[in-house]
């Protein structure tokens, strides 16, 4: 186990430093980006009352000259409406446009400053620079490694002399009064031991981009299919000659169905003349902020064509809908993000610690010699 354990390490540890080091940067993304741009995210100047959602459409539609996909609503009184803007020669997610619902104002639209960075690092994480056919595996294999390095460094975690609790003293602590040697070997044992949960929780979820046996595998055991949204039918309207709800009435209608206070609201509007609205909400009350429920209505009637709420799906479909937060470590919010932060940059240090106890071994070996 000992010389799996190095060998393993050694061959995977370029491209575990490179994948740790991208995920520790990618995880304040957001926060990041609101602190080079806060003109972007915020608003200062806040009135009692806000313009009427159709009308901030009409106006976003008339300035862009495009077609709105999407709305996107925050709790918080400061933040901006998100539109997303769907404009000949666009991409099929559209472009975002930040608008301001006291004014009417288009604050921000496009990429921000920091987004060509964040997408060289989100390249560099996910295929490490390469094509993706390439990269994909190459990363995927390094993280099927980094499970059995965790779990195999728990083995070796453990003392070899039972003795009671004094045996297992020594691994949870880092003795900063010995010499380097001795330091960077706890560093490298007793902070692997505290981290293993959520590397464990990061490398498990984060296979399912690399790997579509992998996905499947998984989905089977969950009973529900990991990012099944890329596939889903959904509920279609029935057409009719009859005037379109607006957005106002479908919110309304939505607030009815799901009577809690959202922290984010987002509403899809129809494609065509069957399509259904789709309206997103997350509970404020819930200390989850990835669960969402959500309510298909039909774009002529109003009538609720299908209700999902978060609370009643089984373990395995909560799971399926949560792996991409998992991974990201934004389930929880800034709270579960700053144990990611803090778990990324200690997993980080772990092949650079492992190739220096690899090294004094060697040395050790050489010496006896």
């Amino acid at each position: 186990m000992n010389d799996l354990h190095l060998w393993l390490g050694i061959a995977s540890s370029l491209v575990l430093f490179v994948v740790c080091l991208t995920g520790t940067i990618y995880t304040f993304k957001s926060e990041i980006e609101e602190w080079l741009e806060p003109e972007r995210y915020h608003i200062t100047a806040i009135k009692e009352q806000v313009l009427p959602i159709d009308e901030l459409k009409g106006l976003v539609e008339k300035t862009t000259n495009g077609k709105v996909q999407r709305v996107s609503l925050s709790n918080d009184v400061a933040k901006p409406y998100v539109f997303a803007v769907k404009t000949k020669g666009e991409d099929k997610r559209g472009d975002s446009v930040y608008v301001n619902q006291y004014t009417g104002e288009v604050i921000a639209q496009g990429k921000g400053k920091a987004s060509e960075f964040f997408m060289t690092v989100f390249k560099l994480h996910r295929w490490l620079l390469l094509e993706s056919e390439v990269g994909r595996p190459i990363v995927g294999t390094a993280t099927i490694i980094f499970v059995f390095l965790s779990i195999s460094g728990l083995i070796l975690w453990f003392p070899k002399k039972m003795k009671g609790w004094k045996s297992f003293k020594p691994g949870f602590k880092v003795k900063f009064k010995a010499n380097w040697k001795r330091i960077n070997h706890d560093l490298h044992n007793t902070l692997g031991f505290y981290t293993l949960l959520v590397v464990l929780i990061m490398s498990l979820t984060g296979l399912c981009w690399s790997f579509d046996w992998y996905r499947d595998g998984l989905s089977t055991v969950l009973g529900t299919k990991v990012f099944g949204g890329r596939d889903e039918v959904k509920p279609e309207s029935a057409f009719t000659e009859a005037k379109t709800i607006s957005l106002e009435q479908a919110i309304a209608i939505a607030n009815k169905e799901l009577p809690f206070t959202a922290r984010t609201l987002s509403i899809a509007i129809p494609k065509d003349s069957i399509g259904s609205y789709e309206i997103n909400k997350n509970d404020i009350a819930r200390f989850n902020e990835s669960a969402t429920d959500r309510v298909f209505l039909d774009q002529y009637s109003g009538l609720v064509l299908k209700k999902e709420a978060f609370a009643d799906k089984s373990v395995g479909e909560k799971v399926s809908a949560s792996i991409k937060a998992l991974h990201l470590g934004d389930i929880y919010g800034k709270f579960s993000k700053t144990i990611y932060f803090i778990v990324c940059l200690i997993a980080t240090s772990l092949p650079i610690t492992g190739i220096f106890i690899w090294l004094n071994k060697m040395k050790k070996t050489t010496k006896k010699k």
